[in-house]
């Protein structure tokens, strides 16, 4: 697996030089509202503030993703990921496609 500190949304990592571009790699999760969290979530709503439970969901679909994305980088041969970035798309109403992606390259320290 990948060292964390290697992956970036910058487009350059201070102190390494590329050495390889393995090109664009992704993780992608796809994740619904449970009827339960929906129903917490609608409470919450009604005092304001913040919805926890949507925030929990949000949070395990981008960390999944994420596993996802230094899979596919590590699978390719990658030590670091630059211009990672996450985005985020409807599918259906309720469920949800989260992908994490970037550029994998080789890096050596200078």
């Amino acid at each position: 697996m990948l060292d964390q500190s290697l992956i970036t949304t910058s487009t350059a990592l201070e102190g390494y030089k590329v050495v390889k571009n393995l090109g664009v790699v992704r993780g992608i999760t796809v994740r619904s509202r449970g009827l339960g969290g929906n129903f917490i979530g609608g409470l919450q709503t009604i005092f304001g503030g913040k919805i926890s439970v949507y925030v929990t969901l949000c949070e395990q679909a981008r960390e999944e993703a994420f596993q996802h994305l230094m899979q596919h980088a590590a699978d390719r041969g990658a030590n670091a990921i630059l211009n990672m970035r996450y985005d985020a798309n409807e599918v259906m109403n309720g469920v949800t496609e989260v992908l994490a992606y970037g550029t994998a390259v080789v890096v050596e320290k200078i």
